[in-house]
């Protein structure tokens, strides 16, 4: 992991119909980001926000809303955060609507093709995510940003490295906390074979083998990318989300998640999508993913091995 922090704000809520997370960035400065990382020994850079068109708050156009402003956005995310990993820094990606993690992950992949190191995706969410303009029931792209990223999808999101999908192998994916599947999204998970660690097996087995069987494979050249969507968290811990659904990791079991990964070292950048304070009470949700933040940094109650 690099000592080196880019802070890239991506103030959109395009792949969304309920607006809010557009102030995602600005929310997670005012609970303290910066200095939270900087307190573990990091060097942080706020490169600012990205820019990009305002959201027209239009209808779907062939099952997909904002096609065009959605392609905008993330051409704007897979330039600063390629930008970032070439020069040998972290990005951490501040949104946002979770569509903008086809810009993200695809450069995270880009750079991993040119460096010859296998990537591995940890999907932290509540929804699968995994729709395409055919079976989407909205047409909203921040629902479909896994079957992009997998080649499912408009050519202008499928393809914005080098002509290759970004997930070639849909195996190098693996999502926690899913607990709400649109029915023909299941079929679509299930054709792509992503590894699903829904909350029934969290709650079966617990955090600790899930995390155990999430993480199996890692090596010591693997790339970590974390793609973090706040409604990951059950909403009595995080309120502040435009999509909330029951039934999620309390604190304690999100702390563990992050922990693990932590432990692996792997780490080398960073998703946190979804916020959405327009539906928060007192900045409270911003203040809890920065606090699991500092936890995915190796803070730690005690020094461990």
């Amino acid at each position: 992991m690099t000592d080196t922090i880019d802070l890239i704000g991506a103030p959109t809520d395009v792949g969304a119909s309920i607006r809010g997370a557009s102030m995602g960035p600005e929310a997670l400065r005012v609970a303290g980001l910066q200095a939270a990382l900087a307190r573990h020994g990091l060097a942080v850079n706020d490169t600012a926000n990205l820019s990009g068109p305002p959201n027209p708050s239009s209808a779907a156009l062939a099952g997909l809303r904002h096609l065009d402003e959605v392609v905008q956005w993330n051409r704007a995310v897979y330039q600063a955060v390629l930008a970032s990993r070439r020069a040998g820094r972290f990005p951490v990606l501040m949104g946002g609507d979770h569509c903008l993690a086809i810009g993200s992950i695809s450069a995270v992949a880009q750079h991993c093709r040119e460096t010859g190191r296998p990537l591995m995706v940890l999907w932290l969410d509540a929804h699968a995510d995994a729709n395409t303009h055919i079976i989407s029931p909205t047409g909203n792209i921040h629902g479909m940003p896994i079957a992009c990223l997998c080649g499912d999808g408009p050519d202008t999101l499928t393809r914005l490295g080098d002509g290759h999908p970004a997930v070639p192998d849909p195996g190098m994916i693996r999502q926690i906390g899913i607990r709400s599947v649109d029915a023909e999204e299941k079929q679509q998970l299930r054709a792509l074979g992503i590894k699903v660690f829904d909350m029934r097996y969290i709650d079966e087995n617990g955090m600790r083998q899930t995390m155990e069987m999430a993480l199996a494979g890692i090596g010591g050249d693997t790339h970590l990318h974390v793609s973090f969507d706040a409604d990951f968290l059950d909403p009595v811990v995080a309120p502040g989300v435009g999509t909330p659904v029951l039934g999620g990791p309390t604190y304690r079991e999100a702390q563990l998640c992050m922990e693990m990964i932590a432990d692996t070292g792997r780490l080398a950048s960073l998703d946190l999508m979804e916020l959405n304070p327009a539906r928060d009470m007192r900045n409270q949700t911003a203040e809890v993913v920065v606090d699991l933040v500092e936890s995915l940094f190796g803070k730690s109650t005690l020094i461990r091995p």
